[in-house]
């Protein structure tokens, strides 16, 4: 399993979806195929599984091996994958994002099958509801697979705290992410908060809390995987930053700029605002003002939001951060006692966290249109 885990964590999960499947057909064919279907294709293609290798190194450095224990990491890495199923096709309708990981996003793949039998309004309107639905039938399915994984009375006390913790604080991440663009929000402190919340908890540090449980691990080890994954957990969101303004969609699956375009309060955002108030530049305002949250902006308004970020220093700024984070967590990380060669596995795994990703340069204003095809402004805008 070592050689290969996300091939593993993906046999446990067809183990899984298979069970669920055929419950699914039981109640009625057409929920199994038009709904559960969805949710299950949805969850096997996804990408890296780099949450549940995170919960499966974790356990191995641990000391976790035996066979009960092994199964159960499988498990939970199961389940971590259809809760990021929920995450991701919630949060696409609630973005509005019509793309994801390079394919329509589950919403959007709805409509378009039913366009035909329905006015675009309404089929718009039930692409939305079937992707709340599946998101919950992920959910379902994931705490299902907690609740049912074979531990003993402490092991599954801890890792069902964890894992009650980790969706309360998603769920109010994602919050704080939409009152942030319903106010308008610029404040960085605001901006790390829900990226602490949304990103940072869930996507590093629970998982390799949840992994730590499961082995049985001691106090003070917990707490330096903790602390570690706090740290590159906030990196990897900052990145994340980055890379959707100035990355490429060929390699990140998702449309380039959809952040500044939402409106969404990211560290980057508020970073360049701020910056761009204490240095009186009201050029660099203006054009930030009128591109965050304005969901019909250009590709040159993109680039002009992508010059501004690079001429405040913002970009700049978010770079050191990332790297202050990664080392930080580094230390944390090596301040643990673990196994050295799945520690070795695990703390590569952490640093490729935040590292970056196939970013851009930012374009320059004369760059012609057919040099950065896949920056197009949204639909219908101008």
């Amino acid at each position: 399993m070592d050689a290969d885990v996300p091939s593993a964590i993906g046999d446990a999960l067809e183990r899984v979806l298979a069970d669920r499947l055929t419950r699914a057909g039981v109640l009625d064919a057409e929920f199994a195929g038009e709904l559960a279907e969805r949710v299950a294709r949805f969850t096997r293609e996804g990408g890296k599984r780099t949450r549940s290798q995170f919960v499966w190194w974790s356990m191995r450095a641990c000391g976790g091996g035996d066979e009960p224990t092994t199964a159960a990491a499988l498990r939970i890495g199961a389940a971590l994958e259809l809760l990021q199923t929920c995450a991701l096709v919630h949060d696409d309708v609630m973005d509005g994002s019509a793309l994801r990981r390079g394919r329509p996003a589950l919403h959007a793949d709805v409509r378009d099958s039913c366009s035909g039998a329905a006015p675009p309004a309404r089929a718009a309107r039930f692409g939305e509801a079937v992707a709340v639905l599946a998101g919950d039938l992920a959910l379902v399915w994931a705490d299902d697979i907690v609740a049912d994984t074979a531990l003993d009375p402490w092991t599954a006390t801890a890792v069902r705290e964890v894992w009650s913790d980790m969706r309360t604080e998603m769920v109010a991440g994602q919050f704080l992410d939409l009152r942030g663009q319903l106010t308008g929000s610029r404040s960085p402190a605001q901006a790390l908060r829900a990226a602490h919340l949304k990103s940072a908890l869930y996507s590093v540090e629970r998982p390799l809390a949840l992994g730590a449980a499961v082995a049985g691990a001691d106090g003070r080890t917990m707490r330096a995987l903790c602390s570690a994954g706090r740290c590159v957990g906030m990196a990897f969101q900052l990145r994340d930053d980055l890379e959707d303004v100035f990355g490429d969609p060929r390699h990140t699956g998702k449309s380039c700029g959809g952040d500044i375009r939402e409106g969404k309060p990211t560290y980057l955002a508020a970073l360049a605002v701020a910056r761009a108030e204490a240095a009186a530049d009201r050029p660099a305002r203006e054009v930030l003002e009128g591109a965050l949250g304005n969901a019909d902006l250009s590709r040159d308004g993109l680039d002009e939001v992508r010059e501004v970020l690079v001429r405040t220093g913002a970009r700049a700024a978010v770079e050191a951060k990332i790297e202050r984070l990664s080392a930080q967590g580094m230390r944390h990380f090596d301040g643990a006692l673990l196994d050295a060669e799945a520690a070795a596995r695990l703390r590569r795994l952490l640093t490729a966290q935040a590292a970056s990703r196939a970013v851009d340069d930012p374009p320059g204003r004369a760059r012609s249109a057919s040099a950065a095809p896949a920056c197009d402004a949204p639909e219908g805008g101008r």
